[in-house]
Protein backbone atom coordinates (compact mmCIF):
# COMPACT_ATOMS: atom_id res chain seq x y z
CA UNK A 1 0.00 0.00 0.00
CA UNK A 2 2.32 2.22 0.58
CA UNK A 3 4.66 2.53 -2.52
CA UNK A 4 1.23 1.81 -4.66
CA UNK A 5 1.79 4.90 -7.25
CA UNK A 6 -1.74 4.84 -7.98
CA UNK A 7 -2.25 6.14 -5.25
CA UNK A 8 -0.50 9.60 -7.09
CA UNK A 9 -2.58 9.20 -10.20
CA UNK A 10 -4.38 12.59 -11.17
CA UNK A 11 -7.27 12.82 -13.45
CA UNK A 12 -6.90 16.16 -15.19
CA UNK A 13 -9.10 17.63 -18.03
CA UNK A 14 -10.38 13.99 -18.80
CA UNK A 15 -6.68 12.20 -19.18
CA UNK A 16 -5.46 10.48 -16.89
CA UNK A 17 -1.45 11.28 -15.36
CA UNK A 18 -0.06 8.29 -13.61
CA UNK A 19 2.18 11.21 -11.60
CA UNK A 20 0.97 14.56 -10.08
CA UNK A 21 4.33 15.84 -11.57
CA UNK A 22 4.62 17.82 -15.08
CA UNK A 23 7.68 18.51 -17.69
CA UNK A 24 7.12 21.84 -17.76
CA UNK A 25 7.72 23.90 -21.57
CA UNK A 26 11.47 24.64 -22.60
CA UNK A 27 13.39 22.77 -20.07
CA UNK A 28 14.77 19.23 -22.29
CA UNK A 29 15.10 18.79 -25.79
CA UNK A 30 12.68 18.46 -28.24
CA UNK A 31 12.69 14.49 -29.22
CA UNK A 32 9.96 11.47 -28.65
CA UNK A 33 12.89 9.57 -27.32
CA UNK A 34 13.71 12.63 -24.61
CA UNK A 35 9.94 12.22 -23.74
CA UNK A 36 9.92 9.10 -23.37
CA UNK A 37 13.37 8.88 -21.36
CA UNK A 38 11.14 11.47 -18.75
CA UNK A 39 8.34 9.31 -18.83
CA UNK A 40 9.73 6.03 -17.38
CA UNK A 41 11.58 8.16 -14.77
CA UNK A 42 8.23 9.16 -12.87
CA UNK A 43 6.51 12.23 -15.17
CA UNK A 44 2.86 11.94 -15.55
CA UNK A 45 2.53 14.82 -18.16
CA UNK A 46 4.65 15.94 -20.51
CA UNK A 47 4.92 19.19 -22.26
CA UNK A 48 6.53 20.06 -25.31
CA UNK A 49 8.85 23.40 -25.92
CA UNK A 50 7.13 26.21 -26.77
CA UNK A 51 6.79 25.55 -30.60
CA UNK A 52 6.41 28.67 -33.21
CA UNK A 53 5.53 28.79 -36.02
CA UNK A 54 9.56 28.55 -37.53
CA UNK A 55 12.04 27.37 -36.34
CA UNK A 56 14.10 29.35 -33.69
CA UNK A 57 17.71 29.38 -32.64
CA UNK A 58 17.22 31.34 -29.49
CA UNK A 59 19.80 33.35 -28.12
CA UNK A 60 23.83 32.70 -28.74
CA UNK A 61 25.66 31.88 -25.35
CA UNK A 62 26.18 31.39 -22.67
CA UNK A 63 22.21 31.56 -22.00
CA UNK A 64 22.17 29.88 -18.43
CA UNK A 65 23.71 31.35 -15.45
CA UNK A 66 23.48 29.68 -11.69
CA UNK A 67 23.12 31.66 -8.00
CA UNK A 68 22.50 30.77 -5.01
CA UNK A 69 18.67 30.07 -4.52
CA UNK A 70 18.09 29.86 -8.35
CA UNK A 71 19.26 30.34 -11.97
CA UNK A 72 18.73 32.57 -15.08
CA UNK A 73 18.09 31.71 -18.52
CA UNK A 74 17.37 33.35 -21.41
CA UNK A 75 17.36 30.90 -24.01
CA UNK A 76 14.63 32.85 -26.45
CA UNK A 77 12.78 30.10 -27.22
CA UNK A 78 14.72 27.58 -29.48
CA UNK A 79 12.31 25.30 -30.97
CA UNK A 80 12.69 23.24 -33.89
CA UNK A 81 9.55 24.65 -35.28
CA UNK A 82 6.04 23.36 -35.19
CA UNK A 83 6.28 21.14 -37.67
CA UNK A 84 9.10 19.26 -36.62
CA UNK A 85 8.11 19.23 -32.88
CA UNK A 86 4.67 18.09 -33.24
CA UNK A 87 6.05 15.46 -35.48
CA UNK A 88 8.00 14.42 -32.21
CA UNK A 89 5.25 14.17 -30.43
CA UNK A 90 3.26 11.58 -32.69
CA UNK A 91 6.23 9.79 -32.60
CA UNK A 92 6.00 9.06 -29.35
CA UNK A 93 2.31 9.23 -28.98
CA UNK A 94 2.04 6.45 -31.15
CA UNK A 95 3.41 3.82 -29.06
CA UNK A 96 2.89 5.43 -25.12
CA UNK A 97 -0.43 6.90 -24.00
CA UNK A 98 0.96 9.17 -22.03
CA UNK A 99 -0.71 12.67 -21.88
CA UNK A 100 1.14 15.78 -23.66
CA UNK A 101 0.85 19.53 -23.64
CA UNK A 102 1.75 20.98 -26.79
CA UNK A 103 2.73 24.80 -25.69
CA UNK A 104 2.91 27.21 -28.56
CA UNK A 105 4.14 30.88 -28.60
CA UNK A 106 3.03 33.19 -30.98
CA UNK A 107 2.93 36.97 -31.35
CA UNK A 108 -0.47 37.60 -33.17
CA UNK A 109 -3.38 36.09 -32.73
CA UNK A 110 -3.73 34.39 -36.13
CA UNK A 111 -0.21 33.12 -36.00
CA UNK A 112 -2.12 31.55 -32.33
CA UNK A 113 -4.75 30.05 -34.49
CA UNK A 114 -2.56 28.75 -37.36
CA UNK A 115 -0.23 27.21 -34.97
CA UNK A 116 -3.60 25.77 -33.09
CA UNK A 117 -4.86 24.20 -36.16
CA UNK A 118 -1.65 22.09 -37.06
CA UNK A 119 -2.14 21.24 -33.00
CA UNK A 120 -5.34 19.77 -33.65
CA UNK A 121 -3.79 17.73 -36.44
CA UNK A 122 -1.56 16.06 -33.89
CA UNK A 123 -2.09 13.56 -31.36
CA UNK A 124 -1.20 16.27 -28.86
CA UNK A 125 -3.44 16.45 -25.52
CA UNK A 126 -4.07 19.73 -24.43
CA UNK A 127 -2.30 23.21 -26.32
CA UNK A 128 -0.99 25.49 -23.71
CA UNK A 129 -0.80 29.12 -25.14
CA UNK A 130 2.80 30.38 -23.96
CA UNK A 131 1.77 33.92 -23.27
CA UNK A 132 4.25 34.84 -20.44
CA UNK A 133 7.80 34.59 -22.05
CA UNK A 134 9.84 36.85 -20.64
CA UNK A 135 13.27 36.12 -21.85
CA UNK A 136 12.48 37.67 -25.68
CA UNK A 137 10.58 40.98 -24.13
CA UNK A 138 13.09 43.06 -25.86
CA UNK A 139 12.48 41.37 -29.42
CA UNK A 140 8.68 41.73 -28.89
CA UNK A 141 7.74 43.97 -25.76
CA UNK A 142 5.72 43.38 -23.02
CA UNK A 143 4.41 39.58 -22.84
CA UNK A 144 1.21 39.50 -23.88
CA UNK A 145 0.27 38.01 -20.21
CA UNK A 146 0.65 41.65 -19.18
CA UNK A 147 -3.07 42.43 -20.58
CA UNK A 148 -6.05 41.41 -19.54
CA UNK A 149 -7.44 42.27 -22.10
CA UNK A 150 -4.89 40.62 -25.03
CA UNK A 151 -5.25 37.27 -23.03
CA UNK A 152 -8.90 37.23 -23.18
CA UNK A 153 -8.56 37.96 -26.79
CA UNK A 154 -6.24 35.04 -27.68
CA UNK A 155 -7.97 32.91 -25.53
CA UNK A 156 -11.09 33.41 -26.67
CA UNK A 157 -10.21 33.35 -30.44
CA UNK A 158 -8.34 29.89 -29.78
CA UNK A 159 -10.94 28.12 -28.43
CA UNK A 160 -13.03 28.68 -31.34
CA UNK A 161 -10.91 26.88 -33.02
CA UNK A 162 -9.31 24.10 -30.98
CA UNK A 163 -10.16 20.77 -30.67
CA UNK A 164 -8.40 19.81 -27.44
CA UNK A 165 -8.30 21.72 -23.94
CA UNK A 166 -6.84 25.06 -24.10
CA UNK A 167 -3.89 26.00 -21.04
CA UNK A 168 -2.90 29.07 -20.62
CA UNK A 169 0.53 30.02 -19.30
CA UNK A 170 0.04 33.14 -17.62
CA UNK A 171 3.03 35.50 -16.28
CA UNK A 172 3.90 36.58 -12.41
CA UNK A 173 5.30 39.38 -13.64
CA UNK A 174 2.18 41.25 -14.15
CA UNK A 175 -0.01 43.76 -11.93
CA UNK A 176 -3.60 42.29 -10.82
CA UNK A 177 -2.39 38.47 -11.88
CA UNK A 178 -5.53 37.02 -10.51
CA UNK A 179 -8.32 39.68 -12.64
CA UNK A 180 -5.95 38.08 -15.77
CA UNK A 181 -6.43 34.38 -14.52
CA UNK A 182 -10.29 34.97 -14.61
CA UNK A 183 -10.22 37.29 -17.20
CA UNK A 184 -8.63 33.57 -18.82
CA UNK A 185 -11.29 31.39 -17.32
CA UNK A 186 -14.09 33.76 -18.97
CA UNK A 187 -12.43 33.75 -22.30
CA UNK A 188 -12.89 29.81 -22.13
CA UNK A 189 -9.61 28.88 -20.74
CA UNK A 190 -10.25 24.89 -20.02
CA UNK A 191 -6.46 25.72 -17.51
CA UNK A 192 -4.18 27.64 -16.16
CA UNK A 193 -0.51 27.15 -15.83
CA UNK A 194 1.43 29.77 -13.39
CA UNK A 195 3.77 30.30 -13.47
CA UNK A 196 7.03 31.54 -15.87
CA UNK A 197 9.95 32.72 -15.12
CA UNK A 198 10.12 35.95 -12.92
CA UNK A 199 12.05 39.31 -14.16
CA UNK A 200 13.97 39.70 -16.44
CA UNK A 201 16.85 39.69 -13.99
CA UNK A 202 20.60 40.05 -14.61
CA UNK A 203 24.23 38.79 -13.11
CA UNK A 204 27.05 40.91 -13.70
CA UNK A 205 30.85 39.23 -13.60
CA UNK A 206 32.90 41.47 -11.70
CA UNK A 207 35.86 39.77 -12.85
CA UNK A 208 35.42 40.50 -16.63
CA UNK A 209 33.45 42.85 -15.90
CA UNK A 210 30.36 42.16 -18.18
CA UNK A 211 26.97 40.96 -18.05
CA UNK A 212 27.05 36.58 -17.74
CA UNK A 213 24.37 36.01 -19.91
CA UNK A 214 24.82 36.92 -23.43
CA UNK A 215 21.51 38.70 -23.72
CA UNK A 216 22.19 40.66 -20.61
CA UNK A 217 19.17 39.71 -19.07
CA UNK A 218 16.85 36.15 -18.33
CA UNK A 219 14.25 34.88 -16.64
CA UNK A 220 14.81 34.03 -12.88
CA UNK A 221 13.90 30.17 -11.74
CA UNK A 222 14.74 27.83 -8.87
CA UNK A 223 13.91 27.84 -5.39
CA UNK A 224 13.92 31.31 -4.79
CA UNK A 225 11.03 31.85 -6.82
CA UNK A 226 8.87 29.32 -5.04
CA UNK A 227 7.02 31.52 -2.27
CA UNK A 228 6.08 33.12 -5.51
CA UNK A 229 4.50 30.76 -7.50
CA UNK A 230 2.30 29.62 -4.26
CA UNK A 231 1.11 32.75 -4.20
CA UNK A 232 -0.04 33.34 -7.44
CA UNK A 233 -1.15 30.01 -7.89
CA UNK A 234 -3.25 29.84 -3.86
CA UNK A 235 -4.38 33.31 -5.44
CA UNK A 236 -5.81 32.08 -8.42
CA UNK A 237 -7.11 28.57 -6.93
CA UNK A 238 -8.97 31.41 -4.73
CA UNK A 239 -10.46 32.97 -7.87
CA UNK A 240 -10.97 30.19 -10.53
CA UNK A 241 -12.34 26.92 -10.65
CA UNK A 242 -10.72 25.76 -13.60
CA UNK A 243 -8.00 23.28 -12.47
CA UNK A 244 -3.96 25.10 -12.00
CA UNK A 245 -0.52 23.07 -13.13
CA UNK A 246 1.28 25.22 -10.31
CA UNK A 247 5.20 24.95 -11.22
CA UNK A 248 7.98 27.46 -9.69
CA UNK A 249 10.71 26.53 -7.44
CA UNK A 250 9.68 23.12 -6.95
CA UNK A 251 12.76 20.96 -5.56
CA UNK A 252 11.79 18.24 -3.38
CA UNK A 253 8.28 16.58 -2.18
CA UNK A 254 7.88 19.02 0.48
CA UNK A 255 7.72 21.39 -2.04
CA UNK A 256 5.20 19.65 -4.10
CA UNK A 257 2.91 19.16 -1.21
CA UNK A 258 2.64 22.92 -0.48
CA UNK A 259 2.00 23.65 -4.03
CA UNK A 260 -0.78 21.19 -3.88
CA UNK A 261 -2.14 22.48 -0.66
CA UNK A 262 -2.00 25.87 -2.06
CA UNK A 263 -4.63 24.37 -4.77
CA UNK A 264 -2.59 23.27 -7.92
CA UNK A 265 -4.12 20.24 -9.32
CA UNK A 266 -0.57 19.73 -11.15
CA UNK A 267 2.93 20.10 -10.29
CA UNK A 268 5.28 21.26 -12.94
CA UNK A 269 9.02 20.41 -11.94
CA UNK A 270 11.44 22.10 -14.17
CA UNK A 271 14.76 23.68 -13.01
CA UNK A 272 15.13 21.43 -10.33
CA UNK A 273 16.39 18.96 -13.23
CA UNK A 274 19.24 21.27 -13.85
CA UNK A 275 20.81 20.09 -10.12
CA UNK A 276 18.69 16.57 -9.27
CA UNK A 277 18.87 14.79 -12.72
CA UNK A 278 16.13 13.18 -14.13
CA UNK A 279 15.75 11.17 -11.33
CA UNK A 280 14.17 14.08 -9.37
CA UNK A 281 10.81 12.93 -10.80
CA UNK A 282 10.87 9.81 -8.99
CA UNK A 283 12.43 11.51 -5.64
CA UNK A 284 9.54 13.73 -5.45
CA UNK A 285 6.93 10.98 -6.15
CA UNK A 286 8.46 8.52 -3.51
CA UNK A 287 8.21 11.94 -0.88
CA UNK A 288 4.45 12.72 -1.67
CA UNK A 289 3.78 8.89 -0.78
CA UNK A 290 5.67 9.16 1.98
CA UNK A 291 4.43 12.82 3.34
CA UNK A 292 1.08 10.55 2.56
CA UNK A 293 1.76 7.60 4.93
CA UNK A 294 2.86 9.95 7.45
CA UNK A 295 -0.50 11.94 7.89
CA UNK A 296 -2.71 8.86 6.71
CA UNK A 297 -3.83 10.40 3.05
CA UNK A 298 -4.79 7.16 1.16
CA UNK A 299 -5.31 8.84 -2.23
CA UNK A 300 -3.37 12.60 -3.30
CA UNK A 301 -6.29 14.23 -3.42
CA UNK A 302 -6.90 13.61 0.55
CA UNK A 303 -4.42 15.83 1.01
CA UNK A 304 -5.97 18.90 1.97
CA UNK A 305 -6.42 22.71 -0.09
CA UNK A 306 -5.92 25.42 1.86
CA UNK A 307 -8.86 27.61 2.51
CA UNK A 308 -9.77 29.47 -0.25
CA UNK A 309 -9.46 34.09 0.39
Amino acid sequence: MKNDRSRISVEFLGKRAATPLVLPAGIMGMTWSGMKYTWENGCGIITSKSLTMEPRKGHAGPVIAEFEGGMLNCMGLCNPGIEEGLAEVNEFRKFYEVPVIVSIFATTIDDFLTLTQKVNESRGDFVELNLSCPNVSDEYGLPLAASKIKVAEIVSAVKMVSKIPVIAKLSPNVSGLTEICTAAEAAGADALCLINTLGPGMLIDIDLQRSVLSNRTGGMSGPCVKPVALRAVFEAYSRVKIPIIGTGGVSNGRDAVEMLMAGASLVGVGSALYEGGIGIFEQINQDILTYMDQYGYGTITDIPRLEKM
